[in-house]
């Protein structure tokens, strides 16, 4: 499934959920645990059903045997999961009307928790009955049933996960912030773990919420478990949360992704159930912002807190507000405690208020501190408008206590993102992985920047050949339309500039015999530079034909507009035009799809030409300690990485070429305008007339 696709699933699923919503009085934090409850259901039936055939094989085998072992133990082995047929889904789903529909379903999910007790009274059983007694909203749970049956049965668990995640983010985003409390974006989530990886061990996140950081790592590690050759792979995780229903959903995630694990309620400001002190090797967090209503009396004596100190208030507070006095910012009480959290060569990422990267007085002196300690390694500026439910900027701080120098790598990420509507943006999986590999050279890994260009390399060259095969279609529908020789000419030389890609293939297949996986970086690198440069001619080659065909159509649009003007009509275009613009619009996205790992590479080697860490101005920065020092110990790292004016990367008759293009559009809505302003005004004047 594309991302596009399964975009489009997500928003059908949640416009589907939230139109039942809407018929009701309910709240969101009130809908979105039956909501989320229904999700784990199908989940849970979907890895039942993966797993079926071979539960089935195995307990038929030993059936009547000395080994034979029930059906439930076989599934829990292989599944983690045992269904009975009323835990079904399709039992659920096709439950006749008359039914009691909540009792089902409770009936369904004590069924989950008695063959999985780490889930004893997390899922919402009864919160079902709430539903059916009232009139407006006692189809909800049939009607929620029906919309999650359209997820394929094939899912995977990372696919289904996202789904979850992407609910978790619309409720999140319906409810608002709270005291700083936000969903963290899947892609920020994925930059942490990239640049800490965690290679297995005990992941900690004291402000868990869903647990989304838990299952990004497990992922991080699976995806790598080939590098830890004969190391432990395996991932505990442990969590907590100030609110019941939070944890019981983080409880729910862990079982979605198979993690092991627990998750406590607890308030972190006063409570410490996993004892948390120097126990664990990586942490991952992202905690509310500028609390302020910290009792200083119960963390200062609390080593977690203190031990790079305390945030206090400037002024000291009168004898009557003794023993009340709070602290002023809660920030640097999580700074600290990622700090003190980590074992001797632990890593941690956090998400943090930009402003906590320059605070000052007591905070200043904590951020010293640690940089004399030599724990920060490295800072991250994020985009704007990276969060769901605020606009309020962050950075990323990473910790590492078995640092192999006294630098800190700044990032100045706000100029890299996607942007996925009007209001929000994420990082790509490819805009993660050219940020992480900036910490991988500083590292001096450079066979992984060579291995990822390598990665582009081949999943580039997949796109053009799938692209070549769709291209021919689009031509031939534009060939059909264009009816001057001018036209036809344009698109057989667009053609014909697709055919070259035969030679491309050549060159790649022979860059892969001389440059591979065992070849010296630098020979790699060189072989890399060479085959990329053996590309640009051939886009530019397709970007020129592109401008050409634009020309074409264009003044096929403008022709057609006039002469429908003449004729006293409307200038709208006809269907032969629409289709001509839609076949073009459609070789454009060919061609964009086809470019577009070869755009990383360029990137990557136009900052890196070297496979080798160096500064670049405007993106990252190796600062030693004596440059923070100049800078009076500020974290932020626009002070360090300077700014750059990027280029559009367009030339003078491109840039003319749009404008023309725009200026030309402008016209035509123009006219477009004048015309029904007539219509509006003679319609106006036969309804007064006959008034």
């Amino acid at each position: 499934m594309t991302r596009e696709q399964l975009k489009q699933l997500e928003t059908d699923l949640w416009s589907a959920a939230d139109n039942l919503r809407a018929n009701s009085d309910l709240k969101s934090s009130e809908y979105a645990t039956p909501v989320l409850g229904l999700i784990f259901l199908k989940f849970a039936d979907n890895n039942y059903r993966r797993h079926e055939a071979d539960i089935v094989a195995e307990f038929k085998k030993l059936k009547g045997t000395r080994r034979e072992k029930k059906l439930s133990d076989i599934a829990i082995e292989k599944c983690g999961f045992y269904l009975p047929d009323h835990a079904r889904y399709e039992h659920l789903l096709n439950l006749p009307e008359e039914k009691d529909i909540a009792k089902a379903l409770k009936e369904a999910m004590k069924a989950v928790e008695e063959y999985k007790p780490e889930l004893e009274g997390v899922l919402p059983k009864d919160d079902y009955f709430r539903l059916t007694r009232d009139e407006k909203t006692k189809n909800i749970p049939n009607q929620l049933l029906k919309s999650f049956a359209n997820i394929p049965a094939d899912f995977s668990g990372d696919l289904f996960g996202q789904i979850y995640e992407y609910f978790l983010a619309e409720f999140a985003r319906s409810e608002g912030s709270k005291g700083g409390e936000f969903f963290t974006p899947r892609s920020v989530v994925r930059l942490m773990v990239e640049m800490i990886e965690p290679h297995g061990g005990k992941v900690f996140d004291p402000a868990c919420g869903s647990g989304g950081m838990f299952v990004q790592s497990a992922q991080f590690i699976e995806e790598h478990r080939k590098e830890l050759k004969d190391g432990d792979s395996s991932v505990f995780v442990y969590g907590q949360e100030k609110t019941l229903e939070t944890v019981n959903l983080a409880k729910m995630n862990l079982a979605v992704n198979g993690l092991r694990g627990e998750v406590m309620k607890a308030n972190t400001y006063y409570d410490d159930p996993h004892g948390s002190f120097g126990g664990f090797d990586y942490v991952l967090a992202n905690p509310p912002f500028n609390v302020d209503d910290v009792s200083l009396s119960s963390v200062e004596k609390d080593k977690r807190f203190n031990t790079y100190g305390i945030p206090r208030n400037k002024s000291k507070v009168g004898k009557a507000d003794a023993g009340k006095e709070t602290v002023p910012n809660g920030n640097y009480l999580w700074i600290n405690l990622f700090a003190t959290s980590l074992k001797p060569k632990g890593r941690a990422a956090l998400v943090m208020a930009n402003s906590a990267s320059d605070a000052r007085h007591s905070e200043a002196d904590i951020r010293r501190t640690l940089i004399e300690k030599n724990l920060i390694s490295a800072m991250l500026t994020l985009p704007s408008n990276m969060f769901y439910t605020v606009t309020l900027p962050a950075t990323l701080w990473f910790f590492d206590k078995a640092k192999s120098d006294d630098c800190i790598l700044f990032i100045d990420a706000r100029n890299i993102f996607t942007q996925i509507d009007r209001a929000h943006r994420e990082f790509s999986e490819e805009q993660v992985q050219n940020i992480a590999i900036i910490s991988q050279l500083h590292k001096g890994r450079r066979e992984k920047f060579v291995a990822l260009v390598d990665r582009y390399f081949a999943a580039g060259m997949e796109r053009l050949v799938e692209n070549k095969s769709r291209v021919e279609p689009v031509s031939a529908q534009l060939l059909e339309v264009l009816d001057d020789d001018d036209g036809k000419q344009a698109v057989r030389g667009l053609v014909k500039q697709w055919a070259a890609l035969a030679k491309l293939q050549a060159r790649y297949e022979s860059f892969l015999k001389a440059a591979a996986p065992s070849a010296p970086v630098a020979k790699r690198n060189k072989a890399q530079h060479e085959l990329r440069a053996a590309f640009d001619p051939f886009f530019a080659a397709l970007h020129e034909g592109l401008k050409q065909l634009d020309k074409i159509v264009r003044h096929h649009e403008k022709q057609q507009s006039e002469q429908a003007q003449a004729g006293g009509k409307r200038g709208a275009t006809d269907k032969k035009t629409k289709a001509l613009k839609s076949a073009l619009e459609e070789l454009h996205k060919e061609v964009k799809n086809a470019e577009i790992f070869y755009q990383h590479i360029q990137w990557l080697q136009e900052r890196f030409p070297k496979a080798e860490y160096e500064d670049v101005t405007g993106l990252c920065k190796l600062a030693s300690p004596a440059e923070v020092q100049e800078q009076e110990f500020s974290l932020n790292p626009g002070r360090y990485v300077g700014v750059v004016i990027e280029e559009d990367g367009k030339t003078e008759e491109e840039f003319v070429d749009d404008v023309l293009s725009i200026r030309d559009e402008l016209n035509t809505l123009s006219v477009d305008s004048s015309q029904l302003e007539s219509v509006i005004s003679t319609n106006l004047k036969q309804l007064v007339g006959s008034a």
